[in-house]
């Protein structure tokens, strides 16, 4: 199966050599990746990348690049992060019906991780929402994605958070 997604990272100083990183990369098995460098001090890598499970894909091209560049940062994996307007593209429906089931069913409809202007979701809640609803074309390939970038991206807000809070908080936020 071929999984599509990108990873994001933060580079080290020394890391500033946009050829060697490129060349590095390729070495380590990131060669079904396009790699953007457009951004000082970032990377973002864009998988197209065959494996058994979307997590297995995602998983194998974190360890390549660690490989790679082992002080890269890791900033998010995507797809996951996205408002109604995208969610809306990637189902085939307008941003205006999108907006209307997100209010017509307010206590059903899944929390945004931001509240705000503009409100941002993880598209694997979504997608599973609408899912469970049925009468929806919801491609099971792009919510295996989206779930699997979702658990990254939960660990990377996991790594901020104070050993000593974690408990405490667990109780609360549960």
């Amino acid at each position: 199966m071929e999984y599509v997604f990108t990873l994001k990272y933060r580079l080290s100083a020394e890391d500033c050599d946009h050829e060697q990183l490129v060349e590095r990369l390729a070495e380590s098995g990131c060669d079904d990746a396009t790699v953007g460098i457009g951004q000082p001090g970032r990377l973002a890598l864009a998988f197209t990348r065959d494996s058994t499970t979307a997590w297995s894909a995602i998983f194998s091209a974190l360890v390549n690049v660690k490989q790679a560049i082992a002080s890269a940062r890791l900033i998010e994996a995507a797809p996951d992060f996205i408002g109604l307007t995208d969610v809306a593209e990637m189902t085939g429906m307008t941003r205006q019906n999108m907006r209307k089931l997100m209010l017509a069913n307010a206590l059903e409809f899944p929390a945004p991780v931001h509240e705000g202007n503009p409100s941002v979701w993880h598209l694997s809640d979504i997608l599973a929402w609408l899912n469970d609803r049925g009468g929806y074309d919801i491609d099971a390939d792009l919510l295996d994605v989206a779930n699997a970038a979702k658990q990254v991206n939960l660990a990377i807000g996991d790594r901020e958070v104070l050993p000593q809070m974690t408990r405490e908080l667990k109780k609360l936020v549960a």
